[in-house]
């Protein structure tokens, strides 16, 4: 008879777990909290921003990550039109600041591009930085002639295909072309008072 042994392993003391999932309901006042630690209560007023107000992210391409119970890092991807090829604008991607060092952002980069990928979608587009994304398969090559709906910085506008020639030719404005937010979800809850 063969008797099942769990397997021992060693944790050292700088370990981080964390799991990768689908963005719950409950996960929504931990992620507005964890994106205006991160960028700013005036992040509402960027660029990108006016891609996702009163959308949708894209089906499945909503993330979260979490440890020991607690949300320390979101991405979400959101349907958009690049010059009338469709794309996904991928953004915003934070991590808690006490988690930075654990690889949380890369994993959830790479959760994120895969299941965009298992999705069929063709081409993803972010505004970031060059040098941290191109580990991820992203550059300027087909954003040159692309422009976002405000002021952005040419050379922070990067793209990745996952199909060859998704985006070529692709020129003028990235619109959005998401399912809008139901007005229920678009909507801050009211604050309860004492009668």
């Amino acid at each position: 008879m063969t008797t099942l042994r769990k397997p021992q392993i060693a944790l050292n003391s700088n370990a981080a777990p964390f799991a990768i999932r689908a963005e719950r309901a409950a996960d929504v006042a931990a992620r507005e909290a964890l994106l205006d630690a991160c960028f700013g209560e005036n992040r509402h007023g960027r660029t990108c921003q006016r891609l996702r107000d009163g959308r949708a992210p894209a089906a499945g391409l909503a993330l979260s990550a979490v440890r020991e119970g607690t949300l320390v890092g979101t991405v979400r991807l959101w349907h958009v039109s690049a010059g009338g090829r469709p794309a996904l604008v991928l953004g915003p991607l934070a991590v808690d600041p006490a988690c930075r060092e654990f690889g949380i952002g890369a994993a959830l980069m790479q959760q994120a591009l895969a299941a965009a990928r298992a999705r069929g979608h063709a081409a993803v587009i972010l505004l970031g930085d060059a040098s941290y994304y191109a580990r991820f398969g992203f550059s300027g090559e087909k954003t040159a002639e692309l422009s976002l709906p405000g002021p952005f910085e040419r050379d922070r506008l990067l793209a990745l295909e996952f199909t060859g020639g998704a985006l070529d030719g692709a020129e003028g404005m990235i619109i959005p072309t998401g399912a809008p937010l139901s007005k229920r979800r678009s909507v801050r809850p009211l604050q309860a008072h004492a009668a």
